[in-house]
């Protein structure tokens, strides 16, 4: 083999290496992530250690966003974007943590009976809230990659089964784009703030339709793009938080759901969260400002987006 077909066996030019390099920077980012998240478990609280620990929060600032925001509490934040007193007053203590951008519950229209499936499930947030909705005779499912965070969860378990009389929550280790889950067994998949952080989103699409029954609906509640950010600042962003980073433009994401085959999509951006995180002065989003050109704000760029669907 001669020194040119050795060069052009490296993943500019080889689509086998191509293939074996990407696989190796999605599991980069995934063990980035996870590590991120398991500082967050362990600790309890989304600033600090979190943000030291690399990951989805890397860096030596305090990050915000959805790995957490660090001026304000995770109470403060959820009533910001739509949970009630009342949802928040019955959640098990410390499965709210801050890490959402979004209400995918209140979008999900939950039908007693239901199978509901949450992806990157954390501490059981949104799945504590499902499932009183849900009820006896339907059953919620959690999936987390992330080990501290599915210990954290299950513990939560007693306290939510204690206050509500139900046992309908469960929770699986697994990543989303791997679910854990059959064909065609569930009726809503929710998720909030994390299909951003996957390196391969076009496959989760893809497992959402996959573990979805004929009809089932989507409920999610992620970060988007509406415009392309500015290169420095994806860059910048990149060494912080892949919460904003690893978001695609509200277009690319009705194109990945609508290539999955689901149908009866509807992205309704939700200024509200960037707005608090701007307001608030949330260190990763004061960063983000120092590098818009001028004139420009975060809300510009980035919002909250709560996507609907169906499965056909």
């Amino acid at each position: 083999m001669s020194k040119n077909d050795q060069a052009c066996c490296g993943p500019a030019c080889c689509d086998g290496n191509k293939a074996s390099a990407n696989v190796m920077v999605q599991d980069e980012v995934r063990s980035h992530v996870r590590e991120g998240y398991s500082s967050i478990a362990r600790s309890g609280s989304w600033n600090g250690g979190a943000a030291a620990a690399g990951g989805c929060c890397s860096g030596t600032v305090q990050s915000g966003g959805c790995c957490g925001p660090s001026t304000f509490s995770p109470e403060q934040l959820a009533e910001a974007i739509g949970y009630s007193q009342s949802e928040l007053a019955s959640m098990p203590e410390g499965a709210n943590m801050g890490l959402s951008c979004g209400n995918p519950t209140a979008i999900a229209s939950l039908k007693p009976g239901e199978v509901v499936l949450d992806l990157g499930s954390g501490g059981g947030f949104d799945c504590f809230i499902a499932g009183p909705k849900v009820g006896s005779s339907g059953r919620v499912i959690g999936v987390d990659m992330t080990p501290e965070m599915l210990s954290k969860a299950r513990r939560n378990i007693a306290s939510y089964t204690s206050q509500t009389g139900l046992s309908n929550v469960e929770f699986r280790l697994g990543e989303i784009e791997h679910l854990p889950v059959v064909d065609a067994s569930v009726d809503v998949v929710l998720s909030n703030c994390v299909l951003n952080l996957s390196p391969d989103k076009a496959r989760v699409w893809r497992e959402i339709a996959r573990v979805l029954k004929p009809g089932g609906r989507v409920a999610v509640s992620d970060l988007a793009l509406l415009l392309p950010l500015p290169e420095q600042v994806v860059s910048d962003v990149e060494a912080l938080i892949g919460c904003v980073a690893g978001a695609v433009l509200v277009e690319e994401t009705r194109r990945q759901a609508a290539d999955a085959g689901l149908t009866e999509i509807v992205l309704t951006p939700k200024p509200a969260y960037i707005e608090a995180m701007t307001n608030w002065e949330d260190p990763l989003f004061r960063k983000i400002m120092d590098a818009l050109p001028a004139g420009t704000k975060p809300s510009d760029y980035i919002t909250s987006l709560d996507i609907a669907a169906r499965k056909r």
